[in-house]
């Protein structure tokens, strides 16, 4: 895709305004993601019109959700989504991006290092050892993850690491509302409380897409997250 294009195709399915040198970003962003994706299984999302769609404008409908210089973490972020994006987008957010796979890593500080995108960092840990780390436990303003776990597996990820009165911004697909009801007590044993449920479509698409919006009332007991598999295989009931 011509970069003219893809400039038309970003501006005409987002809501807010990106500046040219954004949208260069997000367009060499593609390009590395398409060329990687040659050596390694970064994503099955391959077509210019999909990735823009499914995974740039995907990423950003959460935007509106995060306040100007938060600390975000990005849990099980793969090729770095939402968490590039927001960073592209915002620049004054704090993000740090979780992933568990190595290889994954070395792609994402090499878009980091070609966008030149400042106040994020990598980390290399699986999502239970993470929220057990002192650095990090209940450190974050947000915490967000897309499509990662189901929702109770996700809280034990997730909660663990933001402050009270932080949020955790969970991205979902559409039809998660049993999903939602058997992690209601898991979300309240974690110190958590649902505090908005969003369903949407994406934009000139019938792809439906949820965010549960899980607001952090009180201290995450020092159990959770559990050893690493635990949450997966065991979920809170």
């Amino acid at each position: 895709m011509e970069k003219e294009e893809f400039f038309n195709e970003m501006q005409k399915k987002l809501t807010i305004k990106l500046s040219v040198e954004q949208l260069e970003k997000f367009y060499s962003y593609m390009s590395l993601l398409l060329e990687w994706n040659e050596k390694m299984n970064l994503t099955a999302i391959t077509e210019p019109n999909e990735i823009i769609l499914k995974h740039f404008v995907d990423s950003l409908t959460i935007l509106n959700e995060i306040n100007n210089n938060s600390k975000v973490v990005d849990v099980g972020t793969g090729a770095g989504f939402p968490g590039i994006p927001l960073s592209i987008a915002n620049e004054s957010l704090k993000i740090t991006l979780v992933d568990s796979l190595n290889k994954r890593l070395i792609f994402l500080q090499e878009v980091i290092d070609k966008l030149e995108l400042k106040n994020i960092e990598i980390v290399h840990s699986r999502a239970e050892d993470f929220g057990q780390n002192k650095k990090y436990r209940e450190s974050f303003d947000i915490a967000t993850s897309r499509a990662v776990a189901n929702l109770s597996t996700l809280s034990e990820y997730l909660i663990p690491l933001v402050k009270i009165s932080g949020k955790c911004i969970c991205m979902k697909a559409s039809d998660v509302e049993e999903e939602i009801n058997q992690a209601k007590n898991a979300i309240n044993v974690l110190g958590g409380t649902i505090e908005k449920i969003e369903e949407f479509k994406l934009p000139e698409s019938d792809i439906g897409r949820t965010i549960i919006i899980i607001n952090k009332q009180k201290q995450t007991p020092n159990k959770y997250p559990r050893k690493v598999g635990t949450p997966s295989k065991e979920p809170i009931k």
